[in-house]
């Protein structure tokens, strides 16, 4: 792209006041960026009017799926990091209160492993205890 152009631009008070607002949302780091991507992004809206409709749809299409990405990644993030810390947490209960072997650890570990693999990692308690007490 070339260099900038300074512009001239006559704005309502109303019209600076919503672009005010609307800065960081629009992740606009000055007032002219912020002009910049309405008129992309309107220009855009214009050919979608008109036969240049798909360059547009791609970028917008692309641009929200990544937004969509980026929410999603970090909300299993911070599940997984919770879910890690329960874990870790009965782990260590049970094994204060438990009188097991490293041989039985180890087979458990193996039948856990099959058994999440077996039911895509839906693990029914019930069926845990029942199992457990048929011993």
């Amino acid at each position: 792209m070339a260099n900038k152009e300074k512009q001239a631009v006559w704005l309502y008070p109303e019209t600076k006041e919503l672009m005010t607002n609307h800065m960081a949302a629009a992740n606009a780091r000055s007032q002219s960026d912020f002009i910049e991507k309405a008129i992309r992004f309107y220009a855009g809206y214009l050919d979608c009017r008109s036969d240049n409709m798909t360059e547009y749809l791609g970028e917008v299409t692309a641009s929200v799926v990544e937004g969509i990405v980026k929410g999603s990644e970090q909300r299993i993030s911070r599940a997984l990091f919770k879910l890690a810390v329960q874990s870790a947490v009965q782990s260590h209960i049970l094994a204060a209160v438990s009188d097991v072997d490293e041989t039985d650890v180890g087979k458990l570990y193996g039948m856990c492993v099959d058994d999440v693999r077996k039911t895509n990692g839906i693990i029914d308690f019930r069926n845990a205890l029942k199992y457990q007490r048929e011993d």
